[in-house]
């Protein structure tokens, strides 16, 4: 239990660099007040709210004959039925889930900017037109596949790739709307609305890779929460030093390629320990932090 915890713990904190370089950025402009209420109510938000929310809004999506109470009292019942039914829809949450992060590191991979971290990243950067091409013939492959098993399994793998385009949609904006609040005067609140839902299109990253881990929302509240505390502790004055680590945002991309094949094997009926999941995670981002170390001391003084 204490592995998964922290294997989500590290998994929400490296996936959530890029929301605490915005929120660093966007804290910089605003009053002193301002910032203090963000980092104090704001992390509860995101906590209690945003990462509490959601995995109950995913249990009641995906098993909607608990209804949406039912869902909420499911997410903390040790009552086997209810455990069963949980179980039972699995297969489509897993599958929509690592759909999902699967094109996410394909967009990672073929078309945004990076460090090269591995031979062969240049060469698919250099043919990021090819991602919708990728990603198009593996949904068709898994859609196939997964009629199979079951229409809502399919549909669960169609539900992933929406969800993908449309958080991708919600990320964009978030770039182009952090340049226009450094560029133009707005209100302190009207920072931290926008900072909020930042907060909550990055979430859903970590809490749908989160099923990878576990399927019990407690551990999944509980490690994300304290990722959550962790990547505002980034932004409040370690920003700049994670960011010479250049190579964190690869090892994160990696481990959200390798919990989605997890999840997705796993919705084909592979039976995956649950050890696997943080035990690579760990090994992924690890072996990108220490070249990251290496790196850093290889520049001259």
């Amino acid at each position: 239990m204490a592995l998964i915890v922290f294997g989500l713990c590290l998994f929400e904190t490296i996936n959530s660099i890029d929301n605490a370089i915005i929120n660093a950025q966007v804290l910089a402009t605003m009053r002193p007040w301002a910032r203090r209420w963000f980092l104090l109510w704001g992390i509860l938000f995101a906590v209690f709210v945003v990462r509490g929310l959601l995995p109950w809004a995913i249990v009641w999506a995906s098993t909607p004959a608990l209804g949406p109470i039912g869902a909420l009292t499911a997410t903390f019942s040790s009552d086997p039925a209810v455990l069963a039914a949980i179980e039972s829809s699995s297969p489509m949450l897993l599958m929509g889930g690592g759909v999902f992060l699967i094109f996410l590191f394909l967009h990672w991979l073929f078309q945004e900017d990076k460090n090269i971290g591995l031979p062969g990243e240049r060469f698919f950067l250099e043919r990021g037109i090819w991602f919708f091409a990728v990603a198009s013939i593996i949904l068709s492959i898994l859609v196939w596949f997964a009629l199979k098993i079951g229409p809502m399994v399919a549909f669960g793998a169609v539900v992933g790739s929406a969800a993908f385009f449309i958080t991708h949609g919600f990320k964009q904006n978030a770039e182009q709307g952090e340049k226009t609040l450094m560029k133009n005067r707005i209100s302190d609140v009207s920072k931290i609305l926008y900072l909020e839902v930042i907060d909550a299109t990055f979430s859903i990253d970590g809490v749908l890779g989160a099923f990878a881990f576990t399927l019990s929302v407690p551990l999944i509240i509980l490690g994300n929460g304290l990722g959550a505390v962790v990547v505002r502790h980034l932004t409040v004055g370690n920003v700049a030093r994670i960011k010479r680590y250049a190579f964190l945002k690869n090892g994160a991309m990696y481990s959200i390629l390798f919990l989605g094949i997890i999840m997705i094997s796993d919705s084909f009926g592979a039976n995956i320990p649950s050890w696997l999941s943080p035990i690579t995670t760990f090994l992924i981002v690890g072996y990108f932090f220490f070249k990251s170390k290496r790196a850093i001391q290889a520049k001259p003084l």
